[in-house]
């Protein structure tokens, strides 16, 4: 990662209703099914996206998973599950137009929907997320 990652959470959108994880993805858990995509802290990290490789809808995943991948022109980058579940839809306008994820990532950047299974998701709060990121 950057050598400015000190200066960076103080400029940074971390909203305070999402979940995160240590992977830098973040979760609509008050969705359903729950949305789920990366922070701007990723996006920032990753720089402009030029591929999406997205699962098929109905793929059984566990939080852990290497799921997607996502190429810049810096890297390509695994995206990691931070919940287990069912895929129920992957975001195409992404995967047509990558550069919606690093754009707008708690918004039309998305990158997928997953009915969640039962239990709880090791998560952290929008403020656990900002102190790991400083």
């Amino acid at each position: 990662m950057s050598e400015n990652n000190e200066a960076q959470p103080l400029n940074l959108d971390i909203p305070d209703h999402l979940s995160y994880s240590e992977e830098h993805a973040w979760v609509d858990e008050s969705a359903s099914p729950a949305i789920v995509g990366i922070t701007e802290y990723a996006a920032n990290e990753l720089g402009e996206l030029v591929f999406v490789d997205l699962p098929e809808p109905g793929i059984r995943v566990e939080a852990g998973d290497e799921i997607v991948e996502l190429e810049s022109a810096k890297a390509v980058q695994p995206f990691i599950s931070p919940v287990s579940g069912t895929i129920s839809y992957v975001n195409r306008d992404a995967s047509d137009d990558p550069s919606v994820i690093t754009n707008d990532p708690y918004g039309e950047g998305w990158i997928l929907k997953i009915e969640l299974d039962d239990d709880e998701p090791d998560l952290l709060t929008a403020g656990e997320y900002a102190k790991l990121i400083r």
